[in-house]
């Protein structure tokens, strides 16, 4: 099997200004991707709700897209939800409002994330753990019913001080009882966080499970420094075979990120590269 491309499109108003290519509009962001070549499409909604699931099928069939994941950041950016909330009304929230998403993934035959949820070590560590562990599970018990993983992501330290880095949240994940959870590794929070981005990776093996392709800036693969041949040869080492999901800022525009995030996957996914 050999890896594929997607490209990202946020339908979260307040997320406003952040890594992701297209914006606002599913059906706009559908046409332009499948015009570009891309294989999939990864969607960011506000909520399971507010996503047309009728409507999302029939966009997705339209233009001949896979759906490469659905993320639940919305949970924190828009509704303030933490899988590690001191509060555990919020916890129970959170973990209804992510199974939400997650059942409406799976119906559309995709994995959730799961990354900013996973909240702060407010309570301190070992007790964040505990709740993230038990949320993680209970979570993943709902994916696996779509037969699907769940995906989790570190992200850096300015955005969450419970996992930064890939082989401790792989030993983490690798300590709960589910065998269904994999990590989504952001090549951006990555480059922040990683001594070596290819070691790390390697380090995950196994559990590595989508990719969030972006450049060390933030901005479409090739536009800053990291060394997209190194990833590519620790990615092929540890047999992976899922996306490359452009996750970046739309600069200069969503059409120009798009196109170059989708010349460096052709580049890099090339068997003579």
């Amino acid at each position: 099997m050999s890896m594929k491309s997607a490209v990202t499109v946020s339908l979260v108003p307040e997320a406003k200004g952040g890594p992701f290519v297209y914006w606002d509009n599913l059906a706009e962001a559908c046409a332009q991707a499948r015009a570009l070549g891309f294989d999939a499409i990864e969607i960011f909604p506000p909520s399971a709700e507010a996503l047309n699931l009728k409507e999302t099928r029939s966009l997705l069939d339209r233009h001949q897209l896979q759906l490469a994941a659905i993320g639940t950041g919305a949970g924190w950016v828009k509704h303030k939800l933490r899988l590690t909330d001191s509060d555990p009304a919020i916890r129970r929230q959170a973990v209804e409002f992510a199974r939400r998403l997650i059942a409406a993934a799976g119906s559309l035959g995709a994995p959730a994330i799961i990354g900013s949820m996973q909240g702060r070590c407010e309570a301190g560590r070992p007790q964040t753990l505990q709740w993230l562990g038990e949320a993680l599970e209970e979570l993943s018990v709902e994916s696996a019913r779509h037969r699907q993983v769940l995906l989790f992501e570190p992200l850096n330290r300015y955005e969450t001080d419970v996992f930064n880095r890939q082989g401790e949240a792989a030993e983490f994940l690798r300590g709960l009882r589910s065998r269904d959870i994999r990590l989504l590794c952001d090549l951006f929070h990555m480059n922040l966080e990683e001594r070596s981005l290819s070691s790390a990776l390697q380090e995950a093996g196994s559990l590595v499970g989508h990719i969030h392709w972006a450049d060390s800036n933030r901005l479409a693969m090739g536009l800053g420094h990291t060394d997209a041949a190194a990833v590519m040869t620790a990615l092929r080492a540890v047999g992976y075979a899922g996306y490359l999901s452009a996750e970046v800022l739309p600069r200069p525009d969503s059409t120009a990120a798009a196109r170059q995030s989708l010349e460096s996957f052709r580049r890099w996914t090339n068997p003579a590269s």
